[in-house]
C-alpha cells in the first residue's frame, strides 16, 4: 500500500492507494497557506498522520513547482508562501520513516493517466491540466519527462501570440494560460467555446508538431466542459499542426478527478 499526498494552495488531501489504483480512507485539510511555512508543513504532517497506515511502504507527494523532483527540494511555489528551497522529501522520509518520491503536481496527475487512466497502455502522453491556470505533464516511454533540471513541461508558459497585450503572471505576452485558463473566463464572466478552442487548438497543433503524442489528456476544471469543447479541440488541433497523423490523435477528457493528486502521487511512489 502506498500513500499519496497532494498539495495544493488551498487544501492537501492525502489517501491510500493500491496496486490497482484504488483510494480509500482519503482525509483533506486546509492547506493554510497564507500563514505561511511554519503553519502550511505542520498541515502536511497532519495529513499525512491521520492517514498513514501500518501498511504503507512508500509515500509519494505531489506539490505545485518549481521544485526538483531529482533533489527532492520545493523551490519557491508562489502559492506556498514562504516556502523557500524546502528539503521536503527529506524531512517526510526522516519524519515518518518511509521512502518517499516528490514529484510536480501535474507530472504526477500524467503519470496517473498513463498507468491507470485515460491513457493506459499509450507509451506517450501529454497531458494538460486546464483549470485556474494551465498546466501539463509529458510521459515519453511509460514515465515522466523531467529535462535537464527537473523542469521540463511547463506547458502553460508556451507563447501563442508574442504580440499580444495580455501579459501572463510568468512575465511574458500572450502565453497560453494568460488567454485561455478557467482564471481568464472566470474575469471575463463568459466565453465563446469556439473563441476558446482556436487558443487552446493552436497551442496544442504546436504540442503535436512537436512530440507527435501517442494521446491528449485533458484535465482540470476547464474539461468539465465536456464533449463540446473536446469535439471542437479534434477539428482544430489538425490543422494547426504539420503532423499528418493528427486527425487520428485520441484528444480526451482525464480520468481521475478529484483524485487526480492522490493517484499520481502514488504512482510516483510506486517507481512511475
Amino acid at each position: 500500500m502506498v500513500l499519496g499526498v497532494d498539495i495544493g494552495g488551498t487544501k492537501i488531501a492525502a489517501g491510500l492507494v493500491s496496486e490497482e489504483a484504488e483510494v480509500s480512507g482519503v482525509h483533506t485539510i486546509p492547506t493554510r497557506a497564507a500563514e505561511g511555512y511554519e503553519v502550511s508543513i505542520q498541515q502536511i504532517w497532519k495529513a499525512i498522520e491521520e492517514s498513514i497506515a501500518g501498511d504503507v511502504t512508500s509515500i509519494g507527494i505531489c506539490a505545485p513547482g518549481p521544485l526538483n523532483p531529482k533533489t527532492g527540494i520545493v523551490m519557491n511555489p508562489p502559492n506556498l508562501p514562504g516556502w523557500h528551497n524546502v528539503p521536503l522529501q527529506r524531512m517526510a522520509q526522516d519524519r515518518f520513516g518511509r521512502n518517499v518520491r516528490l514529484e510536480n503536481d501535474c507530472n504526477a496527475a500524467g503519470l496517473a493517466e498513463a498507468l491507470f487512466g485515460a491513457a493506459k497502455g499509450c507509451s506517450s502522453v501529454f497531458y494538460a491540466a486546464i483549470g485556474t491556470g494551465i498546466g501539463a505533464g509529458i510521459i515519453l516511454d511509460g514515465k515522466i519527462y523531467h529535462g535537464k533540471n527537473g523542469a521540463a513541461a511547463e506547458g502553460g508558459h508556451v507563447t501563442i501570440d508574442y504580440r499580444s497585450e495580455t501579459i501572463c503572471g510568468c512575465g511574458s505576452p500572450g502565453c497560453i494560460e494568460a488567454l485561455a485558463s478557467g482564471q481568464v473566463l472566470e474575469r471575463l464572466g463568459a466565453y465563446d467555446l469556439d473563441h476558446l478552442a482556436i487558443q487552446l487548438g493552436a497551442w496544442l497543433g504546436s504540442i503535436v508538431s512537436l512530440l507527435d503524442p501517442d494521446i491528449i489528456v485533458i484535465g482540470g476544471g476547464v474539461s468539465k466542459i465536456g464533449e463540446p469543447l473536446f469535439a471542437r479541440l479534434r477539428a482544430v488541433v489538425p490543422k494547426r499542426t504539420v503532423n499528418p497523423y493528427a486527425r487520428d490523435l485520441p484528444i480526451v477528457p482525464a480520468k481521475f478527478g478529484a483524485d487526480a493528486g492522490i493517484v499520481g502521487a502514488a504512482a510516483v511512489a510506486m517507481g512511475g
